[in-house]
Parts: C-alpha cells; structure tokens; sequence
C-alpha cells in the first residue's frame, strides 16, 4: 500500500463510528454529508477493505474498522495535544491576554450563570475570545472538544485538573401562580395530584429521582430534556419542577415546596487539560469561573 492516507480520513471513520451515520458524523464534524462520504471511501480504497456495511438502523461497522478505532483514537489524541500545545501561550506582545478558549457548560448554568461572570474576564482581558458550549452533554477535554468544563460530577481522567468550587442544592419548585391555583403539596404522597415537570428521555438524573424520590418519567405530566425548557415551563406556571435553589431565590414568583423531603445535592468543578495550566487564556477564565461560581454558591450558603 504506497497511497499516503489523510489524517482527516481516519477523523471521519472515528466520527462515523461514533454517530453510526454519514448524517451525524458530517454533523459532529461541521462539515458536509458527501464530504464524510467521501473520506471514508477514500480510506476504504486505499485499505483495499470495506470498513462498513448498510443496515436499516445505520451503518455497521465491519471487524476492520474495529480494529482500527484505537489506533485513530490515538492520533486523534496526539493531534489534540499538538493544537494544545500549539495554542498554549494566549498571551500577546503588550503582555496582554488574548486568543481563543472554549468553555462548555449546561444549559441553564451557561445562560443563567456563566454570562455575567465572562463578561467581567471580557472587561478585564478585551482581546480573549469566549466560545461557549451548552450541552448536557460531558464534552470530551481529552479529545480537545473544550478547554474547560464546568461539570456537576468529579471529573474521571488523571489528565484533568479540576477545582471543586462547592454544591449546588436542587429542591423542588413552582410558581406562586401554579400554587394558588392548585394548592401547595405537604407530602411526597401529594405529589401524584399534581403536574410535574421533568424529563423525557431515561438518563442518569431521571434513575437517580427515581431511587431517591420513586419519580418515575410516568409521573411527569410535561416532559423536555433541554433543561432551559424545563425551567421556561416552571417560570410560566405549568406545574412543578426542579431548580437551583439559589437561583430560584433571585426570582420571588419561584417558591420552593417540601424543602425538607427534596434535596439534590449537585458538586460543581471546573476542569481544564493539564496541558492548558501554564496556557495565560485558559488560567485566567478558570480562575474567573472558579471565583464567580463561589460567589455564587457561598451567596446561596448564607441565610
């Protein structure tokens, strides 16, 4: 085989193994359904092996390109670390900061906390250039999908440093409209008369309302899994759902019911590579994330 192979070709089959389709594969990578299509034809040819096969639910992948996914996971690694490394300095001739950093967050914590807070690195540090990612999604630090995460579960990988800034407690809440109309619960028994706002698709949250609360997704009368949905639908009065409580403290309608019998609470770390700790841009919005959400949570602390 004397046919030099792209290093985007391997990007592509990485990517289609992920998301089992040309269609999510051209998504996850921001570029077209042909373009995917072609990489992997190219990659097929110059393999002299076919690396999937069509299915009704997808592409299936075939013992080949199995075989091949941990090695283009690791060039996928080393390209990450090069770009790290590559943009690590952020800072520029007058000693300013300055460049690009991605941060990703949850819904509502990237709309309803992180802007004032990037607002504030932008005053102090005009040349930084902020991309934030909202997803529930646990973006992939390793893999270079984020700079820096703001997660509500410890971080797993060693490479990661990571400061914890405290608990975000969950309770349960409704708008003062939605109690006056339906009265307010007393018991988790009462519950059942009442509409619950939650979420659709199973996930770890859902599994861990039903163990603590015996909340299964049949007892959610108004279901969405974007968490901003979640929070619009409670604002507006539709029913009961669960919020941050010192979130729902800046906003007097929210009240918050059977404080004592709900409680959830949420750890709250900042993570980055350890490759960025010595990057000025990245050291310098962590440190404002992690300073800012402390704000936050020892306001919350205080009676």
């Amino acid at each position: 085989m004397d046919t030099t192979i792209d290093w985007a070709w391997y990007r592509s089959l990485l990517a289609v193994l992920d998301e089992g389709s040309l269609s999510g594969a051209a998504r996850a990578l921001g570029l077209t359904q042909p373009t995917v299509g072609r990489h992997i034809a190219a990659l097929e040819a110059a393999l002299a092996q076919p690396l999937f096969t069509r299915s009704p639910s997808g592409l299936l992948a075939t013992d080949a390109a199995r075989a091949l996914r941990p090695y283009a996971e690791a060039m996928h690694s080393t390209a990450a670390a090069l770009e790290r490394a590559a943009r690590s300095q952020g800072r520029g001739a007058d000693g300013g900061v300055q460049g690009v950093v991605r941060v990703t967050a949850s819904e509502v914590v990237g709309v309803e906390l992180l802007p004032p807070l990037l607002a504030a690195l932008r005053e102090q540090h005009p040349a930084l250039v902020v991309e934030l990612v909202l997803s529930n999604r646990v973006q992939d630090l390793l893999q270079r999908e984020a700079d820096i995460a703001v997660r509500m579960t410890p971080p797993q990988q060693a490479q990661l440093v990571a400061q914890r800034v405290g608990v975000i407690e969950l309770g349960l809440h409704a708008h003062e409209r939605y109690l006056a109309r339906h009265g307010r619960p007393e018991s988790l028994d009462a519950l059942d008369g009442h509409a619950l706002i939650g979420f659709d698709q199973p996930s770890d949250y859902l599994r861990r309302l039903a163990r603590q609360f015996k909340l299964q997704r049949e007892h959610f009368a108004l279901r969405a899994d974007s968490d901003l949905a979640q929070l619009a639908l409670l604002r507006a009065g539709a029913g009961l759902g669960f919020c941050q409580v010192p979130l729902a403290r800046q906003d007097p309608t929210l009240q918050r019911v059977l404080p004592q019998a709900i409680s959830i609470p949420l750890e709250t770390w900042v993570t980055m590579h350890e490759d960025l700790r010595n990057s000025p841009r990245c050291r310098v919005t962590f440190d404002a994330l992690v300073a800012g959400l402390g704000r936050y949570i020892n306001a919350a602390a205080r009676p």
